[in-house]
């Protein structure tokens, strides 16, 4: 007999919250519970989620502490800086442990305080466990993947969606210290859902299509620091991580490409092709593809899947060329929403794999 986990979303109304909902439904062991909004209050799910039509007569309840309690798991999926308090108030409400909760925003993701304050404006929620279970993370004496640290967490931070891409292109090359990290060049094609609902003039339709639009240029992304501590939980060098990351919307819907190079500190094409192969052969939703074979985002639409590919830029200066390791990955499904679901699976005991595609649905 399966056991059946109530699960409760906050922010349903949004991309992130309606893909949580949708992996949900296809989810052999979870009922889904309350739904709820701040500004969307009061109105039938269909209206704003239309592609869920077996949730299309469910009535978006306000966003509290009380509606949320009582469920066995709470997925926060709401602006930066709102989901801080809401787990506070979901603490104190609770008798004893109280519902796992998984904020899709950034609040908890990042362990400095420091870090938080610059990038976000704001006072430091705290740090919850960070889940992305194929990072690498601990001593040396002691490395696993973090999956180890979510296996019955109470609380865990989904990664952002740009810094999932870029870890997972590169974090085989930083951990075996085959590259420089202190000289890391990232550019990211991101599709206009990763800038969520809000009605802003740059994301109108007419202006976004055939456009291509940089954003958080120049050192101001506030995927920054959370990159830079992957990588250096993923590293043993003594060398701290320095990126140099640029974003691109693209018109496109979903999807992430990113391009990640790196001064290689080896020059033998075969072994770094041998490292990202033996870093991401057990990982179920990592694949490193066919030489030749680039990343589309086409292909991982819809999907919890990541996929990785790996190149040596003999010609590109320094003693031993440039690595260029590309990753796509569809940035509401591993980027967000497959993320906490794969988190979620782990912190309850289930198989990790559990209800998350890795068919896509291209073209």
């Amino acid at each position: 007999m399966r056991v059946s986990f109530s699960v409760a979303v906050a922010g349903a109304s949004g991309y992130a919250g309606g893909e949580v909902l949708r992996l949900l439904l296809n989810h052999p062991d979870v009922r889904i519970g309350a739904l709820t909004a701040h500004s969307s209050a009061g109105d039938r799910l269909g209206v704003h989620q239309p592609h869920l039509p077996a949730l299309a007569d469910r009535v978006i309840e306000p966003t509290s502490a009380g509606t949320l309690a009582g469920h066995d798991v709470v997925v926060l999926a709401l602006p930066h800086g709102a989901s801080g308090e809401l787990a506070d108030a979901l603490s104190a409400h609770a008798e004893g442990a109280g519902p796992l909760i998984i904020d899709c925003g950034a609040d908890h993701r990042l362990i400095s305080a420091e870090d938080w304050q610059r990038f976000y404006g704001s006072d430091h929620a705290g740090t919850w466990p960070y889940g992305m279970p194929e990072l690498l993370t601990g001593s040396p004496e002691a490395a696993h993947r973090q999956r180890e640290d979510l296996r019955g967490a109470r609380r865990i931070a989904v990664p952002g969606c740009n810094a999932t891409a870029v870890t997972l292109a590169l974090q085989p090359g930083v951990a075996a210290e085959i590259i420089d990290p202190g000289d890391i060049v990232a550019a990211l094609a991101v599709g206009y859902s990763g800038a969520g609902k809000s009605l802003k003039p740059h994301l109108l339709a007419s202006e976004a299509a055939g456009n291509l639009q940089p954003y958080g240029v120049g050192g101001t992304h506030r995927h920054i620091p959370e990159i830079a501590q992957n990588l250096r939980s993923a590293s043993n060098s003594a060398i701290a991580p320095r990126i140099s990351f640029t974003p691109m919307l693209a018109p496109v819907s979903r999807g992430i490409l990113a391009t990640v190079t790196a001064p290689l500190t080896v020059g033998d094409a075969n072994l770094v092709r041998q490292v990202w192969t033996e870093h991401w052969e057990h990982e179920p939703f990592v694949d490193l593809l066919p030489a030749g074979t680039w990343p589309s985002t086409a292909a991982v639409s819809g999907t919890n899947r990541a996929t990785v590919q790996v190149a040596l830029d003999s010609g590109a200066g320094g003693a031993h060329g440039r690595v260029v390791a590309m990753c796509a990955l569809d940035n509401l499904g591993k980027g967000t929403a497959g993320a906490a679901i794969q988190s979620m699976n782990l912190a309850l005991g289930l198989p990790e794999t559990t209800g998350l595609p890795t068919t896509g649905v291209a073209p």
